[in-house]
């Protein structure tokens, strides 16, 4: 959920978007700007930074950076049509990585809102590099609105699509998971997130990420950025495929798409996943993960997308 002050009348230039991403502790972090806003639609440009590889040997961008770029431009195209504050609420966001982005390189995200109704926006996105005219992501999101007046009752709790319950003692004992779930270096945008793996016996590990300050998207609610969360359910998926007996030494899986289904809000606390491999192909498969606060059978989000599973041979990740 992002809440944008309101565009000056008969204004589109970027301050009013500056001023919210430096009170947002993670786009002030990432160093994110506006390169041009219209109505319905924004251009933003990250700066090429070394915590956004997902990799140090291929010298490649994590994509739970581009999911950060693409949720954030896609929010601020929706926010770009309203005349007056209003929340906008992620349902959902989907991505396509059509190539693999340098990490030398800025990212560039260019967003249009191409219908906002009463109760729902739909956005649609795409990431280039300078220089390159070619895509290395597509992306599409859908935002609701919530109706004029309305009021919230609470929520009410839904089972996970995927996990069965967990005993309450694996629960606590992957609150207190401080081994990283990878080596130190071998990864800089896992290092950046900071996520740690608790070992499930007869299970999927379950992954955490320990909550910080500048994970906060939304300053007001205090809320974690949503393409952060698109960040962490990535590197899960990714870690639990590359765990299996089934893949060359070394090789790790590479992600061809993703989509995540925002269920509520995730607040200022550690976020926990799990993931499952729907399909394990020998070339592709299909894996989904679970994220969660503080029940399991209430989770905040799903994900699933598909893997290039790494073929003998192939230059380790």
């Amino acid at each position: 959920m992002t809440f944008f002050p309101p565009r000056p009348e008969g204004h589109d230039d970027p301050p009013w978007v500056t001023g919210f991403m430096q009170a947002s502790p993670y786009l002030r972090l990432s160093g994110m700007r506006a390169d041009a806003v219209g109505r319905g639609t924004i251009r933003l440009v990250l700066p090429a930074r070394p915590e956004w590889r997902g990799s140090v040997a291929r010298n490649r961008v994590h994509t739970g950076s581009l999911c950060v770029l693409a949720d954030t431009a896609c929010g601020f195209s929706v926010a770009t049509l309203q005349d007056s504050p209003s929340p906008v609420v992620t349902l959902d966001l989907r991505m396509d990585y059509l190539r693999s982005a340098d990490a030398d390189l800025d990212l560039v995200c260019e967003a249009t809102c191409h219908r906002l109704s009463r109760s729902v926006a739909f956005v649609r996105a795409e990431v280039t590099q300078p220089g390159n005219p070619d895509l290395v992501a597509y992306a599409s999101a859908t935002f609701m609105r919530p109706a004029a007046g309305a009021k919230r009752t609470g929520e009410r709790p839904g089972p996970s699509p995927a996990l069965h319950p967990l005993p309450p003692e694996v629960l606590a004992a992957a609150a207190r998971a401080d081994q990283p779930a990878l080596p130190r270096g071998r990864s800089p945008y896992v290092d950046f997130l900071g996520v740690v793996q608790h070992a499930v016996p007869g299970a999927a590990p379950i992954f955490r990420l320990p909550y910080r300050e500048d994970l906060i998207g939304n300053p007001l609610l205090a809320a974690v950025h949503g393409g952060v969360l698109g960040g962490f359910a990535e590197t899960a998926m990714i870690l639990h495929m590359a765990s299996s007996d089934r893949l060359p030494q070394g090789g790790v899986p590479k992600a061809v798409d993703f989509s995540m289904d925002y269920l509520r809000q995730a607040r200022a606390q550690d976020t926990f996943a799990q993931a499952v491999a729907v399909r394990q192909g020998n070339r592709v498969s299909l894996v989904q993960a679970v994220l969660w606060q503080d029940d399991p059978q209430r989770p905040v989000a799903v994900a699933r997308g598909h893997c290039l599973m790494p073929q003998p041979g192939t230059r380790p990740s």
